[in-house]
């Protein structure tokens, strides 16, 4: 039986394991957008550990049977989320797309690669939600040929409200498979981090445009 909090702690230590999350309270990271951040999250890391990856697809199959009565397309995001929503396709044994997150500049401009049909009931798979802006514009690609977008599963959120508003105002049922206060604790608990540590970075979770001004 699927173990929600179970599953959300072990690939939170995965991800820590192999540095896919880095966490840097006292030396931040600076953003492309100038915000101070004490946290830098590439979830492409996981494709290189066969061990990490399919525990990840796994999760996203459970996660996707206890949520959703019927899919029948699975669509990863460009780019980041187009090998983890063909695992999870290769799962569920559903077709994949994946959705650019601009037309393609030749041929047929197509914004979604591969075969997907109006009505047709498709999952979105996206390997990280920050603000939520590159979700909402493939939902938007997706709904633009009439298909029914059921909802969208990622790895990992920052946990913005931002991203909480976007996909409340377009009405779409989002799920991530860890996140930010879970990886928070599991970090103390192994030892990555000290709790003076913890303090600084929790302020962030709270106001993250602010801090570290």
């Amino acid at each position: 039986m699927f173990n929600k909090k179970e599953s959300e702690r072990l690939i939170a230590s995965n991800l820590l394991q192999i540095n896919a999350i880095k966490l840097s309270p006292k030396e931040p990271f600076v953003w492309a957008s100038g915000i101070k951040s004490p946290i830098y999250c590439d979830n492409r890391l996981t494709l290189s550990h066969p061990d990490i990856r399919k525990t990840i697809a796994r999760s996203f199959a459970d996660v996707a049977k206890e949520s959703f009565e019927s899919i029948d397309v699975v669509a990863g995001v460009a780019t980041g989320a187009i090998a983890h929503g063909i695992l999870v396709a290769e799962v569920l044994n559903l077709p994949f797309v994946y959705v650019r997150s601009a037309p393609k500049g030749h041929g047929m401009q197509n914004l979604i690669e591969g075969q997907v049909n109006a009505g047709q009931k498709v999952l979105v798979i996206e390997d990280l939600v920050s603000t939520g802006m590159s979700s909402i514009q493939a939902i938007d690609a997706l709904q633009s040929v009439n298909v029914d977008v059921v909802g969208l599963l990622a790895i990992f959120t920052y946990g913005f409200q931002k991203a909480n508003d976007a996909f409340e105002m377009k009405n779409c049922n989002w799920k991530t498979l860890t996140n930010y206060p879970v990886l928070i604790e599991v970090a103390v608990e192994k030892g990555y981090i000290s709790e003076e540590e913890k303090t600084l970075l929790m302020k962030w979770y709270s106001s993250p445009d602010t801090w570290g001004l």
